[in-house]
């Protein structure tokens, strides 16, 4: 009884950015296979997207976007300690959709909805991009998947231990304290992250780091509030703001440098 408890222990406390990718690393999930896993993801993305019609090469806004794409990239390319070199790659997605995401191996995808929606300068394109390379160069997929495991071990070493009694509802309310308690706060963790290291990408790059206050301040606005952030994988925009106020003059301090 004592060693499952140990074991539970251990794995909570390595819930950190480094344990978590050592775990994924032994899981299989290491950084060479999830970026040709994600290639492969993207490239079929891209694939569809022609098929549709709804890959954007040409547009204004396209254009927009992939100018900041590639003058973030050589920045991104310098702050890459993963020991892999990055093929960088947008693709652009007609859709009214608001949202942007990357891929391990720096595949990023932008929805021209949050461009044309939210009306945003070039300063908070870089704003979005520059959180969304972050997410790459700390290979926060990787991390992820490395918490998902040690929440894993930790929940059935638990349930084990309360032994075959603890019934549906008991089980029920673990699966949700583990979710809580250690997945939806580390997610949590990992966007505050990518806000922070995505101010002084852009500062790096030359873009005004207090576009990306404006840009939360737009996004609080598109949704009507900042909600609760207590059971969501993303801290509320109020917070996001809050913590960027608290790094703008770092990030303030290397865009005057330049």
């Amino acid at each position: 009884m004592k060693n499952k408890l140990l074991l539970t222990l251990c794995a909570t406390s390595m819930l950190t950015v480094t344990g978590c990718s050592t775990v994924a690393s032994l899981a299989g999930a290491d950084t060479a296979s999830l970026n040709v896993v994600a290639s492969d993801g993207f490239n079929k993305t891209v694939q569809e997207a022609k098929s549709k019609g709804t890959l954007d090469t040409s547009s204004s806004t396209y254009k927009r976007i992939n100018t900041v794409f590639n003058r973030l990239k050589p920045q991104a390319d310098l702050m890459n300690q993963t020991g892999t070199k990055f093929n960088w790659q947008l693709a652009v997605l007609k859709a009214d959709t608001v949202n942007a995401y990357v891929a391990p191996g720096g595949k990023v995808v932008f929805y021209t909805g949050i461009v044309t929606k939210l009306g945003l300068t070039d300063a908070e394109i870089a704003a979005i991009m520059g959180h969304e390379m972050v997410h790459a160069l700390e290979e926060h997929a990787k991390s992820k998947i490395g918490a998902q495991a040690l929440t894993d071990l930790a929940l059935n070493v638990g349930l084990s231990y309360a032994g075959s009694n603890v019934g549906q509802l008991g089980s029920a309310a673990a699966q949700l304290g583990s979710q809580i308690g250690i997945g939806l706060p580390y997610s949590r963790n990992l966007e505050s992250r990518a806000d922070q290291g995505g101010l002084m990408l852009m500062a790096r790059s030359g873009y005004d780091p207090q576009a990306a206050i404006t840009l939360w301040q737009k996004m609080n606005k598109q949704e009507g509030g900042g909600g609760s952030a207590f059971l969501s994988t993303h801290p509320s925009n109020s917070q996001r703001i809050e913590a960027m106020r608290k790094n703008l003059p770092a990030a303030q301090a290397i865009y005057k440098q330049r």
